[in-house]
């Protein structure tokens, strides 16, 4: 499928998922994905986010990026990756710091 495709799908199985879409970028190429009850959220695009997104947005733990034609296997694989991340740092404790 073409990668326009297979975003569509891949937002129609997070949305399968229980996900919720929780926003959209500006030029339509990146949407976001939140799970009740879950911190952070799961962004599915067309494009990797530069050092600047990342420090802008931390709220993306998890990317799934689609810039060329995929099979729905290799799709379901990939997302299947992106969702063991997004959980993986669900289960993560966050760092404290303490003062000395």
């Amino acid at each position: 499928m073409t990668p326009a495709a297979a975003i569509d799908r891949a937002r129609a199985l997070l949305l399968a998922e229980g996900f919720s879409e929780v926003g959209q970028g500006t030029r339509g190429e990146s949407f976001y994905f939140g799970l009740p009850g879950a911190e952070g959220q799961v962004r599915v695009a067309n494009h990797a986010r530069t050092p600047k997104q990342r420090l802008k947005h931390p709220e993306v733990v998890a990317s799934l990026v689609v810039t060329g034609p995929l099979s729905e296997a290799a799709l379901r694989e990939r997302l299947s990756a992106t969702l063991r991340d997004f959980r993986g740092r669900q289960e993560r404790p966050t760092m404290a710091i303490t003062p000395h």
